[in-house]
């Protein structure tokens, strides 16, 4: 993976990783431009919707530094149930280093191994133009777009996208 070094490993997030979760997830709720969260979420509110219920939480950490973290979960219970879905926070200090692109593919990786028939991403900011464009480069489509369905704190009310990819046998 070109930019990413050799020595990034993606593990089961530990309890012992809940500040380093925390301090990357803290920043991208405050600022409120990619997540549907309250930007004055607690920390033990938002660590509770990171470990949720039905997910798995994991971590992309290098050197000991925890640089990024997803959660795979289901995307719906019952018949819905073979479709996942996944939400992926990288350290602003490690952003553009590939590393939302190798805990993409490990989620890909995972849910494969996990029985999913499919990934979708339910609510991505149109603003948020990295990661569309990440999203579509790992073979992503957008397969629907809720107009004005999210308010950004600068931009006002922009568009929601819907993402989806199939996941191969």
């Amino acid at each position: 993976m070109a930019g990413v070094a050799a020595d990034l490993r993606i593990r089961p997030a530990a309890p012992a990783d809940r500040e380093a979760i925390w301090r990357i997830l803290e920043p991208v709720i405050r600022a409120g431009e990619t997540y549907a969260l309250e930007r004055d979420m607690s920390r033990g509110a938002a660590l509770g919707y990171w470990f949720g219920e039905r997910r798995e939480t994991f971590v992309a950490e290098q050197g000991g530094a925890v640089l990024g973290t997803y959660y795979l979960r289901p995307n719906q219970a019952g018949g819905g149930a073979h479709v996942c879905n996944c939400g992926y926070v990288t350290a602003a200090n490690a952003a553009g280093k590939g590393i939302a692109t190798a805990m993409c593919r490990d989620s890909l990786r995972r849910a494969r191994e996990r029985g999913y028939r499919g990934m979708q991403f339910n609510f991505v900011a149109s603003t948020n133009a990295r990661a569309a464009a990440l999203w579509r480069s790992l073979g992503f489509r957008e397969i629907g777009r809720i107009p004005g369905g999210f308010l950004h704190p600068a931009d006002g009310y922009v568009d929601a996208l819907i993402f989806y990819r199939a996941l191969e046998g």
